[in-house]
């Protein structure tokens, strides 16, 4: 009887166990299918924002090559800028060139306004640029303009300076025309006063315009000390000088140019060092004399040549002589 009660008491525990069993597997199904929806969904979701993304990534791509090409364009209309305010600088040649950059920076700037209209997307920065530009191409063509009207106020102004020019230009050369030939008139006869102190004088003679001293006339050798003979001669030159210089007006400017020559021998002494030290010291002397004897020292000149401007190339005496020589030449300072 206890056995039969037991055992139906177990047998009573099975079916809620299999119904509690059935029960946690329909809700474990149910579960899952929930799972398995959301996961349906969830991809669907997850595509539709990839879709969205690349959209969105295209979107920015174009935005930014917008961007660059709107940058090409304001670097574009900063360098015709420059170029218009450097224009400015360049000369009449360059005004037209200037005009005609001017003319193309229009065009360019209509062209670039009717794309910028297109584009939605324009930056403010831009159309202020393209603003600026218009009103700095006005202000170039005013200053063209007043450059153009400067420019042929100055040609007129050059054409009257040239016809004055040439005027003075012509009573300039007609006043060098007069004074050259009054000092080729005074150089005549200067030539003639010198002819009659020092005709038939021994070693001196007459080389084109020039009267030539012998050395030997006037300082001993390898002295530029000058004798007792070369102060006589001296002395006469001096008042020939003197008369014929009063009667040269004071407007023509002439001086008398003492040139010292020695031979090609080489000298070496303590005074004179080489042949130039020697020729410069004896034109000096004799420079020095005149002055002693009234002549203007602003109207001498000494010069000293040494032994390479020689009358005779011979290596004769007679060539040496020749070539040691004093040389008096009235020129026009």
């Amino acid at each position: 009887m206890s056995r039969s009660r037991t055992r139906n008491n177990s047998a009573d525990y099975w079916p809620g166990f299999v119904d509690a069993l059935s029960t946690l597997l329909l809700v474990i199904i149910f579960l899952l299918a929930v799972f398995m929806l959301a996961q349906f969904f969830l991809s669907q979701a997850i595509t539709g924002r990839d879709e969205a993304l690349e959209r969105l990534n295209a979107q920015v791509a174009e935005l930014s090559d917008m961007l660059a090409l709107e940058r090409q364009s304001n670097l574009t209309l900063r360098q015709n800028l420059e170029q218009m305010q450097a224009s400015l600088a360049t000369t009449t040649s360059a005004l037209a060139e200037a005009q005609d950059r001017a003319e193309a920076a229009e065009d360019q700037l209509a062209i670039m306004g009717g794309s910028l209209d297109d584009e939605r997307n324009l930056s403010s920065k831009a159309r202020d640029e393209a603003k600026l530009l218009n009103q700095q191409v006005n202000a170039l063509r005013q200053q063209l303009a007043a450059l153009q009207a400067a420019l042929e106020a100055s040609e007129a102004r050059d054409k009257e300076q040239q016809a004055v020019i040439a005027d003075l230009g012509k009573r300039l050369n007609a006043a060098l025309a007069q004074k050259v030939q009054e000092l080729s008139r005074y150089r005549s006869e200067f030539f003639g006063r010198l002819r009659e102190v020092l005709s038939n004088r021994a070693g001196v003679e007459v080389v084109g315009d020039r009267f030539v001293f012998q050395s030997e006339i006037l300082f001993d050798s390898g002295s530029a000390e000058i004798n007792t003979g070369g102060r006589q001669e001296l002395r006469k030159l001096a008042v020939a000088l003197l008369a014929i210089s009063r009667e040269i007006p004071n407007d023509i400017n002439w001086v008398l140019r003492v040139d010292g020559h020695t031979d090609s021998r080489p000298i070496s002494t303590p005074a004179f060092p080489s042949n130039w030290h020697l020729s410069a010291a004896r034109a000096i002397s004799v420079v020095t004399f005149l002055r002693s004897q009234g002549v203007p020292g602003e109207r001498l000149v000494a010069a000293g040549f040494g032994a390479f401007h020689p009358l005779d190339d011979a290596t004769t005496p007679a060539a040496l002589q020749r070539n040691r020589r004093i040389e008096l030449k009235l020129t026009e300072r």
